[in-house]
Formats: structure tokens, sequence, C-alpha cells
């Protein structure tokens, strides 16, 4: 199945997530990366991302490492939404959830936003209910950024994965369904040591999955 990802900004180079995602061919997937989110990609980014079952964004909302602009814009919004409701499914990865407080919209999309994170540190992910993601995914820590969110209030989600830290407990994962779409999150993956370690990789993998099965790639086989 083909994923269009949208990815990195200064603090998320596209790298980690390349090498996060690339050892996930192996499983069937083919990657197609979006480095930079202006507006040669906005001008045709609806008609391109109904070639894509699944989208993964994992960058904050400015258009490349290098331009600081941010790339939400209510076209974008718009889009965004429609994809969704009309069967895509949105996976958003860590850095996805950064820069999007002023878009009502994205907040209601995704669920949550980021609010902060404290220095780096041991960050425990554990699985927290049978959803089909977190089936067999075992507890593990890993020195990582431990993102507290702004929760958007009386959202429907189901969250499925927690992390905790000597700072406290956040919501690490949860899915949504909207429209004839789906979402899902996962807030874990700044350093590329998060996205290669073992259980991380069957995260990844099991989460594109329900992507496929819970949006319109359930109907493509």
């Amino acid at each position: 199945m083909h994923v269009c990802v949208l990815c990195d900004d200064n603090w998320h180079p596209a790298h980690v997530i390349k090498e996060g995602l690339e050892p996930l061919r192996k499983h069937g997937f083919e990657f197609d990366y979006i480095l930079a989110t202006g507006p040669d990609f906005q001008e045709h980014a609806e008609e391109r991302l109904q070639e894509y079952p699944v989208l993964l964004i994992s960058k904050s909302n400015r258009v490349s490492a290098e331009e600081e602009a941010p790339w939400i814009s209510l076209q974008m919004e718009q889009m965004l939404q429609s994809y969704v409701n009309r069967g895509g499914a949105l996976l958003v990865i860590h850095s996805g959830t950064v820069g999007y407080k002023d878009s009502q919209v994205m907040r209601e999309l995704v669920g949550a936003v980021f609010n902060h994170h404290p220095e780096q540190c041991p960050v425990t992910i554990k699985p927290v209910d049978e959803h089909p993601i977190a089936q067999g995914i075992h507890e593990f820590t890993i020195k990582d950024e431990h993102y507290f969110v702004d929760v958007t209030a009386g959202h429907d989600k189901d969250i499925f994965l927690s992390t905790s830290s000597e700072h406290g407990q956040q919501p690490g994962g949860w899915t949504r369904q909207q429209g004839a779409g789906c979402v899902c999150v996962l807030t874990p993956g700044h350093n590329q040591e998060v996205w290669l370690h073992p259980e991380y990789q069957k995260l990844l993998r099991q989460s594109l999955e329900w992507c496929l099965y819970n949006g319109q790639g359930r109907d493509a086989g």
C-alpha cells in the first residue's frame, strides 16, 4: 500500500522519519516523501492525495526545515478535513501535533495538539487496552521527548497507548473515526532510536494496518 508522508522541519529532520519507516517496506508498504508543503504542493494537494489511502504527517506547522512559514492554510485545513471525511486515513506522528494550536480544524481532526515537553528523559511507552494497534505490544522505556498535549474537550477517541516519565503521564496514542475515514495518532518519536525500537516498529506497522482497514484502504484489498 502506498503512503504519502509529509515530513521535515527544523527540529525533526526528514532522515529520522525516513529511516524509521523504510524497514516497513518488507511488510508491503511503499512511502512517498514530501519534504516541502509550500504553494507548489498545496496547489495540487487534493488531487495528489486522492492517490493514497493513508496520509502520514510527521512535521510541525512550517513549510520546510528552511522555511518557517506555516503550511496549514484555510485551504489545507479544508482539504485535510475533506480527505478524511471521504474515507482517507490520517496517521499523525510526534511532530505532526506541533504548531497547530491556532488551527481549530486540526484540533478537531487530530483530537489534541502539542503543548510542551520537558528536556529529553526516559519515557515509558505502554499499551492501555485491547485496541488492535496495541495487540502484542510490550511496555518499553527509551529516551525521548515526553509530549504533553492539550486534548480537545468532549472529543471521541480510543486511547490505546500511554506515555509516562518523571514528569507525569500522558496519552501516547489514540484513534478516532470521522466521516468515512479515520485518524490515528502516536506522540512518541523524536529520536531515531525510538523509531527503530522493535516495539515502536510494531506500533508503526499496526497503526498503518489499522488505518488501511478503517479508512478507504479496507476497500483496496
